[in-house]
């Protein structure tokens, strides 16, 4: 019976030696010319895989038969069981299919991943609670909710502000304003082959799509700057794109998008149809509550800027839906995760839309242009007595001006003030605009003026009031130390006569040292002043023409020509200058023809924000002046 037995095994392996016989066919398949679907390749390789598991625990079972055999391998003497016993591991015989194994499980973790990508997933409740919480707080008025439920992103249909977004509502601006600035680094800046947001390089204005027009004579030439409806999209795409990654740490990004499903059943074919069908469809709802949030908002999270890219395109309909700067600002909390949001915070039990006008908190204009909710715009940390509140510690790509740092209300840090692009937002006590010029090279300094930015970062970095703009006595001593800058004895005992020590006492005694011995006079500067312009765009949609029962209203662009002397310029030349410019002003009238003129300066609270970056600055600007507010 045993010799039966082992007959029979033996018969069973020279078989199972044998190639497989062809399956019969009625025509031979084309393999040079056939192209396997993914779907199909996915279930072929998950029926190998599983025939191959089912062949290595058959074989499993058979070589535990007589696990302490130690016979050795040798194809003269043992038998086909004895090799099949005597196998050094049971699945030696099928190391062909690891690499196929492999394949399956990353086609199906590639799966799982487009999976989650693809299909957004229901907001918590938990979370839901919390983010509207932290935004709205538990105390609101319907004013505000109206107001935050009624702006998305739209560019002016005029075509002199076409490069600008609208502002329909107040309050929502502290998220339209950043995202202005990032759209015009792409009109302006970046070509489409260089979208990458790392982009390394000199700045360099592009040489298209620009299409400047100009009007007007030779003195006075006007430019207007239109773009195409492609060139806007592209470049609002890319703009939420990159705040959303800088948001999540340049690793991921969440999408939060509306869930209402009659809105996409009503979906038109045209841009006007689909916006036209969500309006309807957000008409009845309330945002009143954190369970609302959770039963309106999905939310999907991506890995790869490009799939955010995509993202972000097949959603246009939603931004610009009257929920826009909402979903938005739900996206960048998420991505920048809300602990961590919490963590950024000085006070993080404030509601991020403040009350009672439902503006937007510095900290929601800062998680835009640094990607971190930080409340204060001075650089780094700053340690008040042992608690440190948080400040700017990275490079922006746009920076930050305020009329505040004008009233010595605040201090913003040179991260803000020197961005990488030469575009800012503006704040105001209660609106957010933006400045911006098309020449990089404003943002250029001198030797000496290089000199006295090194001069200020050591004061600062002495300066514990906050951003007082005083240090005391003894800090003073060791910057002239660090810095070898040179003071007279009296002098120095001039300024250290109080207990504190002023920046602008300082800086006007280092105008009266030379440059050789640390200070800033320079003798042999050249005395002439930087010219330069720069635009001024108010997405704030404002009556500017009436006819008969239609009114126009629409954002404002204003060209503003900007002259800087040297930092250095003694105020006594100013003021001479100033007179004769007066003087010049006063008898235009009987100028000689073809004689220049210089043109008078022009203030507005525009003008204060415009000298916190370029001291002692004077601006000029045809029409109305530019506003703020």
């Amino acid at each position: 019976m045993g010799e039966h037995d082992d007959e029979e095994l033996q018969r069973a392996f020279r078989m199972s030696l044998q190639p497989a016989p062809d399956a019969k066919r009625s025509k031979p398949r084309d393999v040079t010319g056939f192209t396997e679907s993914p779907e199909a390749m996915d279930r072929r390789l998950q029926r190998e895989l599983r025939a191959a598991a089912a062949e290595q625990r058959r074989l499993s079972a058979l070589g535990t038969l007589d696990p302490s055999s130690s016979v050795s391998v040798d194809n003269t003497v043992a038998s086909p069981l004895t090799k099949l016993r005597t196998s050094t591991k049971p699945t030696d015989r099928f190391e062909g299919l690891v690499p196929l194994r492999d394949a399956v499980e990353k086609t199906n973790s590639n799966r799982a991943k487009r999976r989650v990508e693809d299909e957004p997933q229901q907001l918590p409740l938990r979370v839901a609670e919390q983010l509207h919480m932290m935004i709205f707080g538990g105390n609101f008025s319907k004013d505000v909710l109206c107001q935050w439920c009624h702006q998305g992103f739209r560019f002016s249909p005029d075509a002199e502000t076409s490069l600008g977004l609208v502002q329909r509502e107040g309050g929502p601006c502290g998220v339209l304003a950043p995202i202005q600035a990032l759209v015009l680094k792409y009109l302006l800046f970046i070509t489409e082959d260089e979208e990458d947001i790392g982009m390394k390089g000199k700045p360099a204005l592009r040489s298209s799509p620009l299409k400047p027009l100009l009007t007007g004579s030779n003195d006075a030439v006007e430019v207007k700057l239109i773009f195409s409806d492609t060139q806007r999209t592209w470049a609002l795409v890319q703009a939420m794109a990159e705040t959303l990654w800088r948001a999540g740490g340049k690793r991921k990004a969440v999408v939060a998008v509306l869930d209402i499903p009659e809105m996409y059943c009503e979906y038109g074919s045209n841009e006007q149809e689909q916006d036209e069908a969500i309006a309807k469809a957000l008409e009845v709802l309330c945002l009143s509550s954190g369970k609302e949030l959770h039963r309106l908002i999905r939310v999907s999270t991506v890995t790869s800027i490009s799939t955010l890219h995509q993202q972000l395109c097949s959603l246009l309909p939603e931004f610009r839906s009257p929920w826009g700067a909402l979903l938005l600002l739900f996206s960048l909390l998420l991505s920048r995760g809300l602990d961590l949001v919490y963590s950024d915070r000085d006070d993080p039990v404030q509601p991020m839309v403040t009350s009672p006008f439902g503006h937007a908190s510095q900290e929601i204009v800062n998680l835009l242009l640094c990607g971190q909710a930080v409340s204060n715009v001075f650089d780094n940390n700053m340690d008040l007595g042992g608690v440190s509140i948080k400040g700017i510690s990275t490079d922006v790509e746009v920076g930050f001006l305020t009329l505040l740092e004008s009233l010595n209300l605040c201090r913003v840090g040179r991260n803000l003030k020197y961005p990488r692009w030469p575009i800012w937002v503006v704040g105001s006590e209660s609106h957010y605009s933006i400045l911006f010029a098309l020449d990089p090279s404003v943002q250029e300094e001198s030797d000496i003026e290089d000199h006295e930015i090194r001069v200020r970062q050591a004061f600062d970095a002495q300066d514990q009031s906050g951003g007082g703009g005083f240090i005391s006595p003894e800090a003073l001593q060791k910057i002239l130390l660090d810095l070898n800058i040179q003071v007279p004895q009296d002098m120095l005992n001039n300024l250290c006569s109080s207990d504190i020590v002023v920046w602008s006492e300082l800086w006007q005694a280092l105008l009266q040292v030379d440059r050789s011995k640390g200070g800033l006079k320079d003798p042999g500067a050249v005395l002439g002043k930087r010219q330069f312009k720069v635009f001024h765009f108010n997405g704030i949609a404002k009556t500017v023409a009436s006819s008969g029962d239609v009114t126009q209203q629409r954002p404002r662009l204003t060209m503003i020509r900007v002259s800087v002397p040297p930092k250095w310029t003694p105020d006594t030349v100013l003021v001479e200058e100033y007179k004769a410019m007066q003087q010049c002003e006063v008898s235009q009238g009987s100028a000689v023809a073809g004689a220049s003129i210089p043109e008078p300066a022009q203030h507005a609270p525009l003008v204060d924000c415009i000298r916190t970056r370029w001291q002692r600055a004077t601006c000029n600007w045809t029409g109305d002046a530019p506003s703020i507010v």
